[in-house]
């Protein structure tokens, strides 16, 4: 089995709910999505994406997929996409660094895998737990009551986590208004449910630490990735009782390993495009599970597509382990695939098809921006 040809396609993701709000006085209407198509020389046909969250929040944005894509797919053509190790060492050898281009090839790669072999990509992971996925929401920034009403919508439709997005300017309010965020969007918690307080790496230790101060005593949440910087991350460690997980610092391999070695975090956000697919995130999943830490899986954003494989690494990972993954279906107005898993009492499960198990809807997906072979 081979690759024999490489298509890669461009799609608009528009948001949802209009304009997406996170820290850093950072905002998003639309997002633009890479969708890769691996076709191998036995007729079957490999899906992956990789989809920035703009290119202002990480070291990655759209047209860089694309142009890593150009850069590595020259060296993928005649190459087994089962052997999943051997391609991501091809596409390092080709292009340093750039994980977020790797991204779509690997995933695609592991749909292939699961496809010629007749099994659900998360089986190939390591096994299903078979067990529902809790899912979390993703609030964005904005008028505390309103943020309260977002979380009581989202509780209605069945999700059991929820991501409060903070970081508000001086202009704005700053650390009065983003603990006055904090409290609303608590202000209802259930038992059970599961709160981030997502910072995005934008907040000084100054602001976190006076908005904590502000907080009344007894609200159970998680801060994510409070601060851009390692040494501010672990300055505030030292002076919060509160528990934290790392995001955007949790970028590779490396990055897990100083996390363990210093205790800077109690778990991490695993981002499959932020990781460089599905081949790595498995790694560095077992990484955390050796050293005690806590994940969520999620995706810096993305279609169905993205969500397919994010699930697909999040069904592995044993629920006492796992906070939540991310619904990414919800946040886009456009759907590029079908996948069949309905979110079932605050759970999600992967669907038992081959692959990833997602069917494309080409009508969406227009013509492709590029083809190699």
């Amino acid at each position: 089995m081979k690759i024999r040809e490489i298509e890669v396609y461009q799609v608009d993701l528009p948001y949802a709910g209009g304009t997406y709000k996170l820290s850093g006085e950072h905002s998003y209407s639309s997002f633009d999505a890479t969708l890769v198509c691996l076709k191998a020389d036995n007729g079957l046909q490999g899906w992956g994406e990789s989809t920035p969250f703009g290119a202002n929040y990480i070291a990655s944005h759209a047209r860089g997929v694309r142009a890593g894509i150009a850069e590595m797919a020259d060296s993928l053509l005649g190459r087994d996409p089962r052997q999943v190790d051997r391609i991501n060492e091809t596409m390092d050898q080709v292009l340093t660094g750039h994980l977020h281009a790797k991204t779509a090839i690997d995933v695609a790669c592991w749909d292939l895998f699961g496809k010629a072999v007749g099994m659900p990509v998360c089986e190939l992971l390591g096994g299903s737990t078979d067990q529902p996925m809790p899912v979390i929401d993703s609030t964005h920034a904005g008028d505390p009551d309103d943020m309260r009403q977002r979380v009581a919508t989202t509780r209605a439709q069945g999700y059991i986590g929820h991501s409060i997005k903070v970081g508000a300017s001086a202009a704005e309010g700053g650390p009065m208004l983003d603990a006055a965020r904090i409290e609303a969007s608590l202000a209802d918690a259930q038992p059970g449910e599961f709160f981030l307080v997502d910072c995005n790496g934008g907040l000084s230790v100054e602001h976190v630490l006076r908005m904590l101060n502000l907080l009344p005593k007894g609200l159970d949440f998680m801060l994510e990735a409070p601060c851009a910087t390692w040494r501010e991350t672990l300055s505030l460690r030292r002076r919060t009782s509160v528990p934290i997980t790392f995001d955007e610092l949790a970028t590779d391999d490396a990055s897990i390993m100083q996390l363990i070695g210093e205790d800077a975090a109690e778990g991490i956000g695993l981002k499959i495009s932020k990781t460089g697919g599905l081949t790595r995130g498995r790694r560095q999943r077992d990484m955390c599970l050796s050293a005690g830490l806590t994940l969520s899986v999620q995706e810096t954003w993305g279609s169905q597509v993205a969500f397919a494989a994010l699930a697909h690494l999040g069904q592995t990972v044993p629920p006492q382990a796992l906070r939540c993954i991310l619904d990414v279906r919800e946040m886009a107005t456009k759907v590029t695939a079908d996948f069949d898993a309905p979110l079932v009492n605050g759970g999600i499960l992967v669907p038992d098809r081959p692959g990833l198990g997602i069917e494309i809807r080409r009508d969406v997906l227009a013509a492709p921006v590029a083809r190699y072979r």
